[in-house]
């Protein structure tokens, strides 16, 4: 269910799996794409019984070439591109601004602007086959924005490296990075990805979102304001229902029962 490129489904345990469904073009991120994937996002944003966000892909062997390498050399006027280009800066806010953590399911390769989307989620799930990369330098492109995402998740001189040879890294060697969570053998990738999403999903959706978007807010911010900010919100934490229940319920070794206040 959403769109003819982008398929929308939801769980019984909350878990948003927002499937890249364009075989035909390795999920390229062309322009209805993204606008489906950004309308399927919102959707999951706003819906209070979405606990987890899953983003995966329904080809066997790519999560996503990455853009549309047929509209760079296409003979659009340039400021019709450059007003197409912004959706990728939305999806990327979006992702991190969604108040719902999102795992990227990297059942394949992962190339290009969506290696920055893989980046811009909070957990990175992959199979050992599936290879990352940025080798838009290899077809005389730069990897521009999604730079601004490798810079915080890798170290400079690896990222330069990725970025100036275009080279692809495996989900091992993604692992030893640290931008990749956890590799899994291509038979046990889909329980797993079901697996993590499922025991999110148990935890309290709405220190979940405090927590997520307490990061995103200070990420860049030096840390004296970092603190700050943090000590604000573990404050506001302090007065949910929801943070009382679960050290009430460790203390009675029992599930805890979330209420969302």
């Amino acid at each position: 269910m959403y769109g003819h490129l982008v398929r929308y489904e939801l769980d019984e345990q909350g878990v948003a799996f927002v499937t890249l469904d364009d075989p035909d073009t390795r999920n390229a991120l062309g322009d209805e794409l993204l606008d489906e994937l950004l309308a399927a996002l919102t959707q999951a944003k706003s819906d209070d019984g979405v606990r987890v966000v899953v983003l995966r892909s329904s080809h066997e062997r790519v999560f996503s070439s990455g853009g549309n390498l047929k509209a760079f050399a296409d003979g659009q006027p340039t400021i019709a591109k450059y007003a197409g280009l912004e959706r990728f800066p939305r999806l990327y806010a979006l992702l991190a601004a969604l108040g719902k953590p999102v795992i990227c399911a990297a059942n394949g390769d992962v190339l290009a602007g969506a290696f920055g989307i893989a980046l811009a989620c909070d957990l990175i799930i992959a199979k050992e086959s599936t290879r990352f990369g940025c080798p838009e330098i290899n077809v005389g492109a730069f990897p521009f924005m999604i730079s601004a995402l490798i810079y915080r998740s890798i170290g400079r001189m690896k990222a330069n490296e990725l970025m100036f040879l275009g080279d692809l890294i495996s989900a091992d060697a993604g692992r030893e990075l640290g931008f990749v969570n956890t590799v899994v053998p291509d038979e046990q990738f889909d329980a797993t990805v079901r697996d993590w999403a499922h025991r999110v999903a148990t935890k309290s959706p709405l220190l979940l979102r405090l927590g997520k978007n307490a990061i995103d807010i200070t990420r860049d911010l030096p840390l004296e304001r970092a603190l700050a900010v943090m000590q604000a919100q573990l404050a506001l934490a302090f007065t949910t229902d929801d943070l009382v229940e679960g050290v009430t319920a460790f203390r009675e070794k029992r599930p805890p029962h979330w209420t969302m206040r």
